[in-house]
């Protein structure tokens, strides 16, 4: 077939050459086998060449004009993304509130127990502002704003127990809006309600449109501000080096992350997807789901972050302390994991992950999930990887 196509091409040159004194049957006889050859050989050959240059990937160059490596996953987005502050958005993790809105856009995810037994979940969602629904949005607890702080973010939650937040929420670098109103701060007209009119708990949304309009109104800076260092907040590598882990000779598989032994009642886990290198999420034995992509949560990244913990009262309030430098935890990506350690010495400044070398561990382009559990030896402080369970 190719010498074929490449007979009849060099015989339209000749028609071409000859004109119409000749017929094309006339014209391709009259080419000599040498000349037929040279053809043959030359032409599939060059577009071969072709192909292969149309599958070379540069990963510094984006893939349009004004896009910018994002910030939080290293992956291209408009410039505007990322001079825009993302929005820490504190999802309810209750079976009942499930699925939820805009999760596809979250960047960074975090899982943290509260009071109860039962955990929440707070998302870094960047560009953000065209999302047509966010949430079910709830309340907020002090120690995801100290974790949200490093991102530069607008807080978005529906109220919070006034006497342990009220502080950290009034104080006048922290922007957020707050769907009861009230002593921590104002909605700005950010929320609604699914459907319209309800009071009951997991009904509460908002969308792009609603906290673009709410941050103008609160006289909030929409691009990050100076305490934002505007830095990679992870140390990335990119698809074509990805940190396999395999240069840790005590690296271990990691396919399989069962978190129930932390979270028992949403009992999180995640999968590896091989193919697509990355960790699908689950909750209650489900695919955990944007409901308005019907995208699975997946991440390049995991972190179980251990933190020192203490209940405040009889109430069953928790305390985490997200400034340390002295407790572990583990990273995970790739089908493997490593053991790190982890500090954070200010509000803005990124909790960095070090390996056991001293070395700030290397994250794969894409988003994180952060699970900040109890120190071993505690009530939540085990989970299983790939059947073995770690709890000491």
């Amino acid at each position: 077939m190719k010498k074929l196509k490449a007979a009849l091409v060099a015989g339209l040159a000749v028609t071409m050459l000859f004109g119409c004194g000749k017929s094309s049957d006339e014209a391709v006889v009259g080419l000599s086998i040498e000349k037929l050859e040279d053809v043959q050989e030359v032409t599939p050959a060059a577009t071969e060449a072709t192909s292969e240059e149309e599958e070379v990937i540069d990963e510094d160059a984006p893939p349009a004009e004004g896009m910018v490596r994002s910030y939080f996953t290293n992956q291209w987005v408009d410039e505007e993304v990322n001079n825009t502050r993302p929005i820490a958005v504190m999802y309810p993790i209750n079976k009942e509130a499930q699925p939820q809105y805009g999760l596809s856009n979250v960047a960074v995810f975090y899982e943290i127990m509260e009071e109860g037994s039962m955990s929440r979940q707070m998302g870094i969602v960047e560009d953000w502002q065209n999302l047509e629904r966010i949430g079910n949005i709830r309340s907020i607890r002090d120690y995801f704003v100290y974790a949200a702080l490093e991102y530069d973010p607008v807080i978005v939650h529906y109220g919070g127990p006034e006497l342990y937040v009220k502080t950290i929420l009034t104080r006048s670098d922290v922007d957020n809006l707050n769907g009861v109103g009230g002593v921590m701060g104002s909605d700005y007209g950010a929320f609604f309600r699914v459907p319209e009119g309800s009071t009951s708990e997991h009904t509460a949304y908002t969308d792009g449109s609603h906290v673009s309009s709410a941050i103008s109104k609160a006289g909030f800076s929409l691009e990050h501000r100076d305490s934002f260092n505007g830095e990679p907040h992870f140390k990335f590598t990119g698809y074509t080096n990805p940190n396999t882990l395999e240069d840790y000779s005590d690296a271990v598989e990691a396919t399989e992350i069962d978190m129930a032994g932390c979270f028992p009642v949403t009992k999180s886990t995640l999968t590896y997807d091989e193919e697509k290198g990355v960790y699908l999420k689950t909750l209650y034995g489900s695919a955990q789901k944007d409901a308005l992509t019907g995208e699975q949560l997946s991440f390049a990244n995991i972190v179980i972050q251990r933190t020192y913990h203490e209940t405040r009262d009889d109430n069953g309030y928790l305390a985490y302390q997200m400034h340390d430098t002295t407790n572990d935890g583990y990273f995970i990506t790739k089908g493997k994991m490593i053991h790190v350690t982890w500090e954070k010495t200010d509000d803005y400044t990124p909790t960095r992950y070090f390996d056991d070398n001293g070395n700030e561990v290397t994250f794969n382009t894409g988003r994180t999930m952060i699970f900040v559990v109890q120190l071993k030896g505690k009530s939540f402080s085990k989970f299983k990887v790939n059947g073995v369970e770690y709890a000491d």
